[in-house]
């Protein structure tokens, strides 16, 4: 699993890879209330917003942290978007790329340097 400092998460199984938010950002959002899912078939460059995560405090943009088509969305957030608060990094996942790039993953924060890196933020 890798993140950005956008607080996304990628995890990459091959050429397909599940992005979300993680337990930081779900945490910092507060109860989440809508997620607005890209269209399967949509495709993405890095930093490009791909979805809309709502909360009673805010809505915030994530990004797609890497190129790739939309192969899949969590269909389960419409009617319980607070998946995502439960289980960021698990069940409350958004969608599925198909990576055009995977290279573009190695320039991404290891789960470890993610940790540094929030303690810089907190």
């Amino acid at each position: 699993m890798r993140f950005t400092r956008d607080h996304e998460y990628i995890d990459a199984g091959g050429d397909i890879a599940t992005v979300g938010i993680s337990e930081h950002a779900q945490g910092q959002l507060g109860d989440i209330v809508f997620v607005d899912l890209p269209q399967v078939g949509a495709t993405f460059k890095r930093g490009d917003p791909a979805a809309v995560v709502e909360s009673v405090k805010a809505a915030s943009d994530v990004f797609a942290p890497a190129s790739g088509e939309v192969v899949a969305v969590n269909d389960k957030l419409a009617g319980s978007p607070s998946l995502v608060n439960e289980a960021a990094q698990g069940a409350g996942w958004l969608f599925k790329l198909k990576l055009s790039n995977p290279s573009e993953l190695d320039g991404l924060l290891d789960a470890d340097a993610y940790a540094e890196y929030l303690k810089t933020i907190d």
